[in-house]
């Protein structure tokens, strides 16, 4: 998928797209870089998935493109990627096809006791991320391509060579790109000085504090839709992420007939639910330590009922009934996970409700900040993995966009062989919300 920077395209249908990757496949890295160039009549376009001018995509987000059958009714959904392409507005890379074009032209005028029969074959090879023209004569000889700040070297001069060249010989296509390249060159110089003066235009009227809080709030702004409402200026803990905010008032009461028969249960009763695992981890290790005061017994069996429910609906796909979690479950609770943690879709003619990757991230933070509230802003994140089915490093990343700090301690006993656990708290100051680093580093191989 691509998206231009400088406005909208009239006639998509008469672009052209070129990809160039990267020739050395072993690399963990430098195997996925891809550089996608398109060409027009009037102008270049150059796209990368690589270095800083990279857009910062949330760690959470994946793109698809889908295509639908309007015959069948039937859509076909596949992995994208979204290049953001920049005009060239200077000589640079998109210009490599013509002067390729034109060096076969002038290699008879180069090597004058070869004949224009034995012309040397051109190689496009890619090396170091970038695309490279390269002619197979003798000793291989690089085409240079002239860019800003060019100093009138050999290859500003073959790049003036390739002007006269496509000026003289060149298709009308050609003359007409040539043109345009010519009309659209600025000097550095005048660029430099327009960003420069906007820029400080930019900072005058808003200034450096609000500029910083723009770009930070545009960074965090995708993390933000799959979390629970965060309120920053809160003076205590459980202000951070409200309760209201997670359970209405009215689901609350509605939860108060499970909560009740979860909270009666007897030892037997929880043996053989733990023995045919039909409630989670979390929610039978909590259910040990149940308060002995009424009121407060019968909120956490009401948190634990939600939380277990929560992590159930998050181990489906394609939501097909009415009532997916049972009978048992109140109207008001269907209908807040049907609303709330799907994405609808379209399949065989019809629309149906989805647990996407995002929505599935969308209840782990909710998860994560009820089991917040049931156990004083301190979780086993570890606990909660197993029990969503998550990896690791899934589970720290969104408990990070919560803002919670992350340290190591002992599993409880019976949980997991007393294993390292990662636990997560919530504790004011909360600390500073990153943007989202994207992939993480891979380690150096030997």
């Amino acid at each position: 998928a691509v998206r231009f920077a400088n406005g909208r395209l009239e006639r998509p249908e008469s672009l052209r797209f070129t990809v160039y990757r990267n020739r050395d496949t072993a690399h963990p890295r430098k195997k996925h870089r891809r550089i996608l160039v398109s060409e027009t009549e009037r102008l270049c376009y150059v796209g990368h998935n690589f270095g800083s001018e990279v857009v910062k995509c949330s760690s959470l987000c994946r793109y698809f493109v889908g295509v639908l059958d309007k015959s069948s009714g039937q859509m076909e959904v596949y992995n994208a990627e979204i290049f953001n392409m920049q005009p060239l507005l200077s000589g640079g890379r998109c210009w490599e096809a013509q002067l390729l074009v034109c060096s076969v032209l002038l290699i008879p005028a180069w090597f004058p006791w070869r004949g224009a029969g034995t012309a040397p074959s051109l190689v496009l090879a890619g090396r170091g991320g970038h695309s490279q023209a390269r002619l197979g004569v003798g000793a291989t000889h690089r085409v240079g391509l002239c860019s800003a700040g060019c100093t009138g070297s050999s290859e500003c001069a073959v790049l003036v060579q390739m002007d006269l060249c496509i000026e003289a010989f060149g298709t009308s296509k050609q003359k007409r790109a040539l043109s345009s390249r010519r009309m659209n060159a600025v000097g550095s110089d005048i660029v430099s000085t327009a960003v420069t003066k906007a820029a400080a235009n930019l900072i005058d009227a808003k200034g450096v504090t609000a500029l910083l809080q723009d770009v930070a709030q545009d960074d965090v702004q995708s993390i933000s839709a799959f979390l629970p409402p965060c309120h920053e200026d809160a003076d205590r803990p459980e202000h951070v992420y409200k309760f209201e905010d997670i359970l209405s008032p009215a689901e609350y009461e509605a939860l108060r007939v499970p909560g009740q028969a979860l909270a009666s249960a007897t030892a037997e009763e929880m043996a053989k639910r733990a023995e045919e695992r039909s409630l989670c981890s979390f929610v039978l290790e909590e259910l040990k330590f149940l308060p002995t005061d009424e009121k407060s017994r019968d909120h956490k069996a009401r948190c634990l009922w939600f939380l277990d429910t929560l992590i159930k609906f998050s181990q489906q796909k394609v939501i097909k009934k009415k009532h997916p979690m049972g009978p048992e479950c109140p109207h008001i609770i269907s209908k807040k996970l049907m609303k709330n943690f799907t994405s609808l879709t379209y399949n065989n003619g019809s629309i149906q409700n989805l647990i996407s990757a995002s929505m599935k991230a969308k209840i782990t933070a909710y998860v994560i900040a009820l089991a917040l509230h049931i156990n004083n802003f301190q979780t086993d994140l570890t606990v909660l993995q197993n029990d969503l089915k998550l990896s690791e490093s899934r589970i720290l990343d969104i408990a990070k966009a919560l803002r919670l700090r992350v340290s190591k301690a002992k599993g409880g006993p019976g949980l997991e062989n007393d294993q390292n656990h990662k636990l997560g708290t919530l504790s004011l100051p909360l600390p500073t919300q990153k943007a989202p680093e994207g992939q993480r580093k891979r380690k150096k191989m030997n």
